[in-house]
C-alpha cells in the first residue's frame, strides 16, 4: 500500500524559509515522477514542483522559480521541498504526490498525472 506522509509545514514571516518532507513507502520510485502541489482557500490545487529521477529533471511553476527547490533522497525514500523567500501568496496546504507504475502523462505539474497523494501540510506566510 502506497503511503505519502508530509511534514515540515508551519507558520513563518514573509522572507523566511521552510523545508517540507514527504516520506514515501509501499512503492519503488526509481523512475516515478514525484511532485509538490498546493491548494489555497477557494483556489484549485496547483502544481508547484516536480522531479523525474531518470533521466533526471526538475520542473517548477513560474511563481516559485528561483525560490523553491525540489530534491529527493532515494536512500531514505524521501522527497523534499526547500522553500526560501516565502511570500504571503505561498500560503496553502501543500501536498506530496507520486505516480504509480501505470499512469497517463498530462505533464509534470498536472494533478491528473499523479495517482497517489499525501494528506497535506499547512504552510502559512504572514506579512
Amino acid at each position: 500500500q502506497v503511503q505519502l506522509v508530509e511534514s515540515g509545514g508551519g507558520s513563518v514571516q514573509a522572507g523566511g524559509s521552510l523545508r517540507l518532507s514527504c516520506a514515501a513507502s509501499g512503492f519503488t520510485y526509481e523512475n516515478n515522477y514525484m511532485g509538490w502541489f498546493r491548494q489555497a482557500p477557494g483556489k484549485e490545487r496547483e502544481g508547484v514542483a516536480a522531479i523525474r529521477p531518470d533521466p533526471y529533471n526538475t520542473y517548477y511553476t513560474d511563481s516559485v522559480k528561483g525560490r523553491f527547490a525540489i530534491s529527493q533522497d532515494r536512500t531514505k525514500n524521501t522527497l523534499y521541498l526547500q522553500m526560501n523567500s516565502l511570500k504571503p501568496e505561498d500560503t496553502a496546504i501543500y501536498y506530496c504526490a507520486a505516480v504509480g507504475r501505470f499512469y497517463t502523462y498530462y505533464g509534470p505539474l498536472s494533478r491528473k498525472t499523479y495517482n497517489y497523494w499525501g494528506q497535506g501540510t499547512q504552510v502559512t506566510v504572514s506579512s
